[in-house]
């Protein structure tokens, strides 16, 4: 196969399990990003293409195809994936309102939750529940939950959180930004803050069991870190909630795991 076709086959997937958004609505925002992408990294025009999925299930197919050589991913998803689909950070997403890291924040009833003993049969509900080994080893790093603790996923955060005040036993898992929201909420004196994470990445772009050449991966990194300092990619990545990308900096392998 010659580099050109190699090129034009390629695919940058962008998958956010949890967040609202369908494909169809996000589609000019990826294609348009993918044109500024290959542009500021001087990649011939057309090679690369975009796609969105809003689901761990339909982000992980797509994956799965030769010519998915990159993907843009929430943070739990690369920790729960990574080892498997051998993905390589690139760049580290610079988010609108957030920045390249967050905390997470478990809540849950007042009163009710003390320590990780007191979880004992409860219910772990995020966005980013699909990713066990991210909510137990990076966002709730250092804090033993009881074996019986399920973590289950959902993109109902309000649903989630009126069960957490009405005494269910259940915990919900929170994003920067959802936590910001909690004091707006009218039973906010019901929750109560239990634990926080420390600071960790919000989203990566990265390389996909080493699909792109080593040049042409150097290329599109420097490329990519211009964005949002270049005239003309403002617009493009405001439309995706981006501010622009900063090189990787993740949490050492001991923290997590």
């Amino acid at each position: 196969m010659t580099t050109l076709l190699a090129a034009s086959l390629a695919t940058l997937v962008f998958c956010a399990p949890g967040y609202p958004g369908g494909a169809g609505d996000a589609q000019p925002l990826v294609d348009d990003f993918a044109h500024a992408a290959i542009a500021a990294a001087g990649w011939p025009p057309g090679s690369l293409a975009a796609v969105y999925d809003p689901t761990e299930e339909g982000g992980l197919e797509k994956l799965r195809s030769a010519d998915a050589v990159l993907a843009f991913v929430p943070y739990p998803f690369y920790v729960e994936h990574a080892a498997r689909l051998h993905l390589t950070p690139l760049v580290q997403a610079d988010v609108a309102d957030i920045g390249v890291q967050q905390r997470w924040t478990l809540v849950a009833k007042a009163g009710r939750v003390s320590d990780p003993a007191s979880m004992a049969g409860y219910t772990i509900l995020s966005v980013a529940g699909y990713a066990p080994d991210f909510v137990r080893h990076n966002a709730l790093d250092g804090w033993a939950l009881p074996a019986d603790v399920k973590i289950e996923p959902t993109g109902q955060v309000l649903s989630a959180l009126r069960r957490v005040s009405t005494g269910e036993p259940v915990a919900a898992l929170l994003d920067q930004a959802q936590t910001a929201a909690l004091p707006s909420l009218p039973f906010a004196k019901e929750l109560n803050t239990v634990r926080q994470s420390p600071q960790l990445p919000v989203a990566l772009i990265v390389v996909v069991d080493s699909r792109v050449a080593a040049g042409r991966a150097r290329a599109l990194q420097a490329g990519l870190l211009k964005m949002g300092h270049a005239p003309g990619s403002t617009d493009t990545l405001g439309a995706l909630r981006l501010r622009g990308f900063v090189l990787p900096t993740l949490p050492s392998p001991a923290a997590a795991r």
